[in-house]
């Protein structure tokens, strides 16, 4: 990368991170965001894998009008779901790694909603996912772009996991918010979530921060200080707050730094430290407040996605789990062919080859398969 491509992803970094307390500011971190990589347009947005319907946080560029049609119409038969849900977290992929393209052509939604925008592909990353929705980040490729190629895929992957940390900041904290609202906002998260100043302490813990603390297998019991039990993850977490408390984006970075912990039993985890005392960051920050926000989790610890489970449990190919969720969703075989672009007859051969792996008789068992995957109280 050229010294002038790295200072303009210095600057989108900032931009994704201030953006996470100021929501406003999403418009300009994806202008940039899609000049970088580069794309027609970017959005983030929720998409539900099963009820196929989907939800719009940011966007810029976009088509209003056809912007609407796919909230209101053309999600419900996007091609590439639900297969896509099976993609990993943070990884980079465009429509052709889910769908083969040719397939993918002939779907009426690349008919309808696509080819007449001009857009011939995709850049596309999970952010985070649940067991039937996924939180994504896309950037469309008009064909003035061409489709995307190794330059685009390595620009998102450079990209893409400040916008994962900057979209689970925005979830988590609203420093224009009381504390108690605050405090309700971090409890909600799965990852242990602390505040801490200069000097360590902390300032706020949520419930998931509170239970590891009083484990004492991967923090040291030392009153109101963060402090883990590894002597050298303990000294670098010491620099990293002192180092937050300066506002110094030299040594720090507004992207925050990733560090490795084991606890007492040799448990993995991962601890992320994001300064916030950066850019608009600083705005509004009271003295003796946070100065960085630390989450950690188990390392890759996450529950199976519905698409996950399935897949995994009958060994599904990724066709096989397309034609499964459009049953599910879309309805029978003459309604599920020109939604994934296939023949009548080839719907019904995945489906034979659905019932024999699922030991199922008819697309009603499958819908109450996938219906039982679905349940929260199923392990």
């Amino acid at each position: 990368m050229t010294s002038n491509g790295a200072e303009e992803l210095s600057a989108l970094i900032a931009d994704i991170y201030d953006a996470a307390i100021n929501p406003s500011l999403w418009v300009t971190a994806l202008e940039k965001l899609c000049g970088f990589v580069p794309g027609r347009h970017a959005n983030i947005f929720i998409q539900d894998g099963v009820q196929r319907s989907a939800n719009a946080l940011f966007t810029w560029g976009d088509d209003p009008h056809y912007h609407r049609l796919y909230l209101e119409q053309y999600a419900r038969i996007n091609p590439l779901f639900p297969a896509l849900l099976a993609r990993g977290v943070g990884e980079v992929f465009a429509a052709n790694d889910v769908v083969p393209l040719t397939q993918f052509r002939r779907s009426r939604f690349y008919k309808e909603w696509q080819r007449p925008q001009g857009l011939v592909d995709g850049a596309c990353s999970i952010l985070e996912k649940s067991q039937t929705s996924a939180a994504l980040l896309a950037v469309p490729r008009h064909e003035t772009h061409g489709m995307v190629d190794a330059a685009a895929r390595r620009r998102m992957g450079l990209v893409v996991p400040h916008v994962q940390r900057a979209v689970l900041i925005g979830k988590a904290i609203d420093l224009q918010n009381a504390a108690a609202t605050l405090a309700d906002a971090f409890d909600s998260l799965s990852a242990a979530v602390y505040l801490v100043d200069a000097g360590g302490r902390i300032v706020h813990a949520n419930r998931g921060g509170a239970l590891l603390l009083a484990d004492e297998e991967l923090f040291s019991g030392a009153g109101d200080q963060l402090r883990a039990r590894d002597a050298d993850a303990d000294r670098t977490l010491r620099e990293m707050f002192t180092v937050a408390g300066t506002g110094n984006e030299a040594a720090l970075g507004a992207k925050g730094v990733a560090l490795a912990l084991i606890s007492g039993r040799g448990e993995r985890y991962l601890a992320h430290v994001l300064p916030l005392t950066s850019g608009s960051r600083r705005l509004n920050r009271p003295e003796r407040a946070a100065v960085a926000a630390v989450f950690v989790h188990k390392a890759a610890l996450h529950r199976p996605s519905v698409v996950d489970a399935v897949a995994a449990r009958f060994a599904l190919t990724p066709t096989e789990l397309r034609v499964l969720f459009c049953i599910v969703e879309v309805g029978g075989v003459p309604d599920v062919a020109p939604v994934l672009g296939i023949s009548q007859q080839t719907v019904r051969t995945h489906l034979k080859q659905l019932f024999a792996k699922t030991g199922t008789r008819r697309q009603a068992d499958l819908v109450k398969l996938v219906a039982e995957f679905a349940n929260p109280l199923v392990a």
